[in-house]
């Protein structure tokens, strides 16, 4: 098959990585790509916003699928318009994308459908929604309804900071996103990631990670995209994962087709696991970064063939194998992040982090007079295999001393919880 991969990220680079060791894989391109993903595909500079020339690439070059990696270009409609060319593609339509594009739908959706999930309200403007922050009081959560790459969403431990969140979405801060707001109830226990891959009807469980959303260690400090993550997450058992499909998954994925929006691709649901069991914190419909870093090296079987039988309705006769090895991966970002990054700066010693094991995906670097600089606000995730969460851990951070660029910072406490887990067991 010719492939066509929509994105420029560290996810897309363990997706690239992946999809270049199928044996069905006959060309793969990027759009845009960066450069570790130009190691596995030709990166071509396609204006992914705008659908049609996606679209007329596709003819031109006989592509036969696309796998889009970000959730903004879903959101926007790309997977309809493929469609309606009859190009097949891996991922959701935009009705279905509300899932993520939209929290009030996702909340309403839940309500309908019996979902557990944190109780909640929605508001279009400041004045109520602090009303209700003083009748509900904090801790509590602020949300923007609608995208903000990650960093829409506050856990306020005070009215006063609540009230500080509401006004940034409606101040604009967000843009379109914060044009209503969600505020929640805020729930105790531990997160984890559960991916499934969907084809409307059926959902194949596709592997468990945790994150780290906090820039500083400790868990503290504003809410990132993510400063790291592993897999597979101990809290999600096998009773866990069987209840968070019945109780979960299995009920989204047919409500979705009762609402006339069936839901392909990959589901991504983020969950508090509380003393009563999983609660859905909210829904993406894409692979998670960096859960994507720590997924990939893991999976056994072939991801193009999974992705296709996805897309054709075929995951009802299809598995998924994974690794026993654990993996953890480290973000290493620009100063400045999650705020305004430093760009330019010179990255050094990738060829001497990587060995066997090691996989170094890039997310937001560039090329620059031959060497490689840093682009964006995360830059690297250095990602381990180990046969635990500590032994994936030290072979990570290993990796992360031996690249020299002093103008990243990473976190050294990734994988603390599964490591204190760990360490109790000795």
């Amino acid at each position: 098959m010719k492939v066509l991969l929509i994105g420029s990220g560290g996810r897309e680079h363990a997706l690239a990585w992946k999809i270049a060791a199928s044996p069905l894989l006959e060309k793969l391109y990027a759009a845009p790509g960066n450069p570790g993903i130009a190691g596995h595909a030709e990166c071509v500079g396609l204006d992914v916003k705008d659908h049609q020339a996606v679209v007329y690439f596709c003819r031109d070059n006989e592509i036969d699928f696309v796998v889009v990696g970000p959730e903004a270009p879903l959101v926007a409609g790309l997977a309809d318009d493929l469609i309606a060319a009859d190009i097949p593609v891996f991922g959701p339509t935009a009705d279905a994308a509300r899932l993520e594009g939209s929290k009030g739908f996702t909340k309403d959706l839940c309500a309908r459908y019996s979902i557990p999930t944190a109780a909640y309200a929605r508001f279009s403007d400041a004045d109520h929604a602090k009303d209700y922050v003083r009748n509900v009081g904090a801790p509590i959560v602020v949300k923007a309804d609608g995208l903000a790459a990650g960093k829409g969403v506050t856990i306020a431990a005070s009215e006063e900071e609540a009230f500080a969140a509401i006004d940034d979405c409606f101040s604009g801060l967000f843009g379109v996103s914060g044009a209503e707001v969600v505020i929640e109830e805020f729930l105790e226990g531990e997160e984890a990631s559960f991916f499934c891959l969907c084809d409307g009807k059926t959902a194949l469980p596709f592997g468990t990670a945790q994150d780290h959303k906090r820039v500083g260690e400790g868990d503290t400090g504003p809410n990132t995209g993510g400063m790291g993550a592993y897999s597979p997450a101990p809290v999600m058992s096998d009773a866990m994962i069987e209840r968070t499909m019945r109780d979960i998954i299995e009920p989204t994925l047919k409500g979705m087709e009762e609402v006339g929006s069936p839901f392909t691709g990959v589901l991504y649901a983020g969950l508090m696991i509380t003393k009563d069991g999983p609660s859905l914190i909210e829904y993406n419909v894409r692979f998670g970064d960096p859960e994507c870093q720590v997924l990939m090296p893991r999976l056994r079987d072939d991801l193009l063939a999974l992705m296709k039988g996805a897309a054709d309705g075929q995951l009802k006769h299809m598995s998924a194998r994974w690794q026993g090895d654990a993996a953890l991966t480290v973000v290493m970002a620009a100063k400045g992040y999650p705020g305004s990054p430093e760009k330019g700066s010179v990255i050094k010693g990738l060829e001497t982090a990587e060995a066997p094991g090691i996989e170094i995906f890039q997310a937001g670097t560039a090329l620059r007079d031959g060497g490689l600089v840093a682009n964006g606000g995360r830059v690297l995730n250095v990602t381990a295999l180990g046969p635990t969460v500590t032994e994936a851990r030290d072979a990570a951070y290993a990796a992360v001393d031996r690249i020299d660029w002093p103008e990243g910072f990473f976190r050294r406490d990734i994988g603390w919880k599964a490591i204190k887990r760990e360490a109790e067991k000795l």
